[in-house]
C-alpha cells in the first residue's frame, strides 16, 4: 500500500476530543465584555449555517443577517466571516449583504464591506494538477465537485462509501507529483485540496494586522479540522476560540449546534445593550 495513503487521515480519524475542554459555554458578557474592544471572527459552514447534502443548498436562517451587521455596527466594523468559500461564494450566500471576509482558507481576505477583495499573495492551483484532481469525481456517482479557484474540494456526503478511494487516489497523484506545493484537507464528508502557502490562520494573522481589527482580542468560531489552525494562534493573539458540534483541542469551549452560535449572537447583543443602561 502506497505509503502516503497510509499517512493521509480519514475523516473517522480527525474528529478528536479535549476531554479536559468545558462542557457549557459561559454567558456571553462574561466572554465578550466589550464588543468595542473585541474582533469577533466566524467560519460559515457548520458553524453558522448548518451543514446540508451539498454545498449549494446551505440557507441563511431570517434574522442572522440582521445580527451580522448590529455586530458589525458594534465592533465598529471588526466582524469577519473566516470560511474555505472564495469571497465570490461568500457574497452569493448571503446577497445582498457584504461582509468583511477571509476567503479561500486565507487565500483571499477583504477588509471593509466596502473595499476590493486583497489577495494574500496565493497563486492559483496549477492547471493540470487541478484538472487530475477533478477526474477523482468520476470514481462514484454522488461525489461532488466544487472548484474554489485557490482549491478543488471532492464532497461525498452523498458517496460516503467512496472515502477511502477518494484519499487513495489523491495519495497516488501526490506520489506522482512529490514537489506539488499542495496540502491535503480532510473534513467533514469533504477532501480538499489547496496551495500550502496559507491557511485559514495565516488570513487571520494578516487580518489581525489591519484596522479596524488591529489591537483588538479576536473571539473566534469554528467547527472544521480547517478550522483548528485558527484554533491554534487564538492564545498568541490574546484570543479565544470556540468549537461546534465537538469539543476540539485547545479551545475554551464548545456549541452543540450552529443554532447555538445564532443564538449566542443574538444574546451577545442583547448583554452589550444592557450592560449600556444606566
Amino acid at each position: 500500500m502506497n505509503e502516503d495513503l497510509l499517512e493521509m487521515p480519514l475523516e473517522e480519524d480527525i474528529v478528536r476530543e479535549d476531554d479536559a475542554a468545558p462542557e457549557t459555554v459561559p454567558v456571553p458578557r462574561s466572554l465578550i465584555p466589550h464588543l468595542s474592544e473585541t474582533a469577533v471572527l466566524l467560519d460559515i459552514d457548520g458553524t453558522l449555517l448548518d451543514l446540508m447534502p451539498t454545498p449549494r443548498e446551505v440557507w441563511v436562517p431570517p434574522g442572522l443577517v440582521k445580527t451580522l451587521n448590529r455586530l458589525l455596527v458594534r465592533t465598529n466594523g471588526a466582524l469577519a466571516l473566516v470560511s474555505g468559500r472564495s469571497l465570490n461564494d461568500i457574497d452569493l450566500i448571503f446577497a445582498p449583504d457584504q461582509f468583511p471576509a477571509v476567503g479561500g482558507h486565507g487565500a483571499e481576505m477583504r477588509i471593509e464591506t466596502d473595499s476590493e477583495a486583497v489577495a494574500a499573495h496565493a497563486p492559483p492551483m496549477d492547471k493540470e494538477l487541478k484538472r487530475r484532481l477533478a477526474a477523482i469525481a468520476k470514481l462514484s456517482p454522488g461525489i461532488l465537485l466544487e472548484d474554489k479557484g485557490y482549491s478543488l474540494a471532492l464532497h461525498y456526503r452523498l458517496a460516503p462509501h467512496a472515502e477511502k478511494a477518494i484519499y487513495a487516489a489523491v495519495s497516488l497523484i501526490r506520489a506522482d507529483l512529490p514537489n506539488a506545493p499542495i496540502e491535503v484537507l480532510p473534513g467533514k464528508c469533504v477532501c480538499e485540496i489547496k496551495h500550502s502557502g496559507f491557511t485559514k490562520a495565516s488570513g487571520v494573522r494578516e487580518l489581525m494586522t489591519r484596522e479596524p481589527f488591529k489591537g483588538r482580542r479576536p473571539f473566534f468560531i469554528g467547527d472544521d479540522v480547517t478550522d483548528e489552525t485558527v484554533f491554534a494562534i487564538m492564545p498568541d493573539l490574546d484570543g479565544l476560540a470556540f468549537s461546534v458540534g465537538r469539543r476540539a483541542k485547545g479551545v475554551a469551549g464548545h456549541f452543540d449546534a450552529p443554532s447555538d452560535v445564532r443564538e449566542f449572537l443574538t444574546h451577545l447583543l442583547d448583554d452589550e445593550r444592557d450592560a449600556a443602561l444606566p
